[in-house]
């Protein structure tokens, strides 16, 4: 097998949870509030098996204290996933920072973005933080 099969193989996860948001992009289009993206992509996750955890907190610590504020998750996949998504006209960089500082905060492995709020298509990005640097670096197939 060669070196980008392989590369595609490892992140096929990313396009099946990438098509099941297109199908729920399809059928509400733009113009929903995020939580009726969030629940319809759910099921449709939890239909080809996925393990699929909604609005999962995310507890905030300085040193060993755990501070009184807290975070929430959209969707956390088969415990390796943070699937932050929006619905808005254009995404920025202050929600791919959100997105990277649960990862970071979580040391979950993989993030992914979903915008529902494109007038004309979905929008992903998927990331990968690696464990060993904490580096997060954006994935991509070929």
């Amino acid at each position: 097998m060669n070196l980008i099969n392989e590369h595609n193989k490892k992140f096929h996860f990313f396009a099946d949870i990438t098509g099941e948001a297109m199908k729920v992009y399809n059928k509400f289009h733009a113009g929903l509030l995020e939580s009726a993206y969030e629940s319809a992509l759910k099921y449709l996750l939890e239909q080809r098996n996925f393990k699929v955890e909604r609005q999962v907190f995310l507890p905030i610590y300085w040193d060993d204290i755990q501070l009184e504020q807290t975070y929430r998750m959209d969707l956390v996949i088969n415990d390796k996933i943070i699937c932050e998504l929006k619905a808005i006209k254009f995404v920025s960089d202050e929600q791919r920072h959100q997105l990277w500082n649960y990862m970071h905060l979580t040391h979950l492995p993989y993030g992914i973005l979903i915008n529902f709020g494109g007038q004309k298509r979905l929008f992903t990005e998927w990331y990968q933080r690696y464990p060993d640097t904490g580096k997060i670096e954006r994935v991509r197939l070929f």
